[in-house]
């Protein structure tokens, strides 16, 4: 049996950024993730100033490209935004944050979770007194714990498809189509360090549904927009999807000392779908909960992030910076 005061399932950005703030202040923590890291993770890797700053990246011995405009598109019309943002590669951050951490992690698949007191034990391997649910949107801690009580509305839900792949990429300019040809969402183009590139799209999966289309019609017809527009050529797209929620108004994120950060809390921002932001917020005040026994709230972590991306931009003008 091992024991720790805090086991953390799952090793992302929440969880490595709660089992950091744990160390830090002295709690003994332990992080299970199925994966062994570094490992393949399916995001555009958007990381905002604000995030930049809470992670401590300044450093970073990995890729990391700039971006000084967004380029959104609405309805066949180009609007750059003057900004400060930031790509990064999943396998390469999460890597390196759950190191960086200095926890002990265990490979294994969780299956089981039992309450017994104030301990919580998992598959009669490990015990612990606080419990963190970081394991994305289908976390074993949520669906232990707040499924059946506190289900999420489906409306929130977003499904998506994507790929990273090498290359050659024309132009470093970040694309955001909008609500394009009847999509409940966006695609993204995102240039990324090593010569890498992520497409993708999203969208709300009932809104989909209602419409009797699916995020595949969308993403065939996204696939042959970039390569008209010679963004992506000559090379045989397949991607990968997966799930997740985006922010509430209603949200339960704690049950006794059981609690859910990032994903697995349905935290993404309900205009863009960030998710790392929320992610890291949530695993740092989780942390601190846990350490000084207060109450644990997401309710104050933004919801929405294009305040951010324009306040950043006001930003970046004021002093004067040059704007590609």
């Amino acid at each position: 049996m091992i024991e720790a005061e805090v086991v953390i399932v799952g090793g992302g950005p929440a969880g490595s950024t709660c089992a950091r703030e744990l160390k830090r202040r002295g709690i003994d923590a332990l992080v299970l993730d199925k994966s062994d890291f570094p490992r393949p993770k399916l995001c555009a890797g958007w990381i905002t100033p604000k995030v930049f700053d809470r992670l401590e990246l300044s450093g970073y011995p990995h890729s990391l490209i700039r971006f000084e405009r967004l380029h959104f598109h609405f309805y066949g019309r180009r609007v750059p935004v003057r900004t400060v943002q930031y790509a990064i590669r999943r396998v390469e951050l999460d890597g390196w944050l759950l190191e960086r951490a200095g926890v002990p992690v265990v490979r294994h698949t969780v299956k089981r979770i039992e309450r017994f007191g104030r301990s919580y034990l998992i598959d009669d391997a490990f015990r612990c007194t606080f419990l963190v649910g970081a394991g994305g949107t289908y976390c074993p801690v949520y669906r232990r714990f707040f499924r059946e009580r506190y289900p999420r509305a489906r409306q929130g839900l977003i499904t998506t498809l994507e790929q990273e792949f090498e290359y050659d990429y024309p132009e470093g300019r970040c694309n955001l189509w909008f609500f394009d040809r009847g999509l409940p969402g966006y695609a993204w183009y995102v240039p990324k360090g090593h010569g890498c590139l992520n497409v993708g799209i999203g969208g709300a999966l009932a809104t989909l549904k209602s419409r009797k289309t699916s995020i595949r019609d969308h993403w065939n017809r996204f696939a042959r927009r970039l390569e008209a527009l010679g963004l992506v050529r000559d090379v045989l797209l397949s991607p990968r999807g997966h799930t997740y929620y985006l922010a509430q108004k209603q949200r339960k994120v704690r049950l006794d000392n059981v609690f859910l950060v990032g994903d697995s809390a349905g935290l993404a921002t309900r205009d863009m779908g960030e998710g790392i932001g929320p992610a890291v917020e949530s695993g740092l005040r989780a942390a601190a909960a846990i350490a000084e026994g207060e109450p644990y709230e997401v309710d104050s972590i933004p919801s929405w992030s294009l305040p951010g991306i324009l306040a950043a931009g006001f930003r970046t003008s004021r002093a004067g910076l040059s704007l590609r």
